[in-house]
């Protein structure tokens, strides 16, 4: 796949200088994407402030953020199609000096022409290339070979973006940027464009992924940059953003309604009784003891928090002894969502995509 090392292989066998060495290019430890400080403004607004990355080869870099964050002038400026101030290297170069066939993108928006089919597409756009991917393999890694004659125009919003996601791989590229990937795409179809992810991942590619759909980053993810106000507030792998700034488990109890405050109080009050009880009775893993559990209204009931999965039946106890009759029960660990929710304030839209408009740019700063 990466051509500069095949390249500089096939010189030392006979025994040629290493013209990819000497030029500087990179090496298989060497990062794939390097930002330092990097600024970008659009007048008075502020895009990207001072953001730092890194991303290692043949790793999947999420990043998420509220629309108007800045992911998008990110993308831009590591693909070179917009200036930004800063260090900013793409296999040990300036964007704007990488070889593109080593690039494969695909944008939020993408319009292809639409009186060409989906195997005329891809062959169009692997025209561009020196080399490219024979096109029924692409169709068929992207669940489209069945559809691979249809009109772009006579396609479903979902068979569209497969579709374009296959003109983004058909170079096999080294560095894929990948923005809302499975937008419209039903749940087989995401499934089939996560296992080519993974699956492109796994052969090499280095992928740097932007999504609204916090399982899809969770999921397919080595690491996560959470971008608030165009600066980078969080990097880790997902578990590790989640177990510092996701929260404790939580019991979501289903009413017909948001629970009212004497029900709330009621059942931290029961909450804590048998909490205590248990802990004077010698169960040592029982928590809460004197400390009142939290317990707050939410739009359909109410949830407590910091409940272990042994600790349910204490709060089916609990909701019995405070008389509040509920619909269900449902437990859940924190995720990337909360992660999410938590250090951007904002609420959450998992199918969103949309973006803010910024004069003379455009799209989701």
């Amino acid at each position: 796949m990466n051509e500069t090392a095949a390249a500089s292989a096939s010189a030392a066998e006979n025994g040629e200088p290493d013209r990819g060495a000497a030029a500087g290019a990179d090496t298989a430890t060497d990062p794939v994407v390097v930002g330092e400080g990097v600024r970008k403004s659009y007048g008075e607004v502020v895009a990207l402030d001072g953001v730092d990355l890194r991303v290692e080869p043949g790793e999947v870099f999420g990043l998420i953020g509220p629309n108007g964050a800045g992911k998008t002038t990110l993308v831009r400026a590591l693909t070179g199609t917009t200036e930004a101030e800063g260090d900013l290297r793409v296999f040990g170069a300036p964007p704007r000096e990488v070889d593109p066939q080593r690039i494969g993108l695909l944008p939020q928006s993408f319009d292809p022409p639409e009186r060409l089919t989906a195997s005329e597409l891809v062959d169009y756009y692997g025209g561009l290339y020196d080399a490219a991917r024979d096109t029924e393999s692409v169709l068929r890694d992207v669940g489209m070979a069945d559809d691979a004659d249809a009109w772009y125009e006579r396609l479903s919003g979902g068979q569209k973006r497969r579709t374009c996601v296959a003109t983004a791989i058909v170079n096999d590229p080294d560095l894929l940027f990948l923005d809302e990937p499975t937008t419209g795409i039903d749940p087989a179809g995401r499934r089939s464009i996560h296992r080519l992810i993974e699956r492109l991942a796994g052969d090499g590619t280095t992928v740097f992924l932007t999504s609204h759909a916090m399982d899809e980053v969770e999921r397919l993810a080595d690491r996560v940059a959470l971008l608030r106000d165009g600066a980078v507030v969080a990097v880790g792998a997902p578990a590790e953003l989640i177990a510092e700034h996701g929260g404790e488990p939580r019991l979501d109890v289903a009413l017909d309604g948001p629970a009212d405050e004497a029900d709330v109080e009621a059942v931290r009050e029961a909450l804590r009784r048998k909490l205590t009880d248990e802990s004077a009775g010698g169960r040592e893993e029982a928590s809460g003891n004197e400390a009142a559990p939290a317990v707050e209204s939410t739009r359909k009931g109410l949830r407590i928090g910091g409940v272990r999965p042994e600790e349910i039946g204490d709060a089916v106890d609990a909701l019995d002894a405070a008389g509040v009759e509920f619909e269900s029960l449902a437990w859940s660990e924190p995720s990337l969502e909360d992660v999410y929710l938590r250090l951007t304030g904002e609420e959450y839209s998992p199918r969103s995509g949309t973006a803010d408009a910024v004069p003379s740019d455009g799209g989701d700063r």
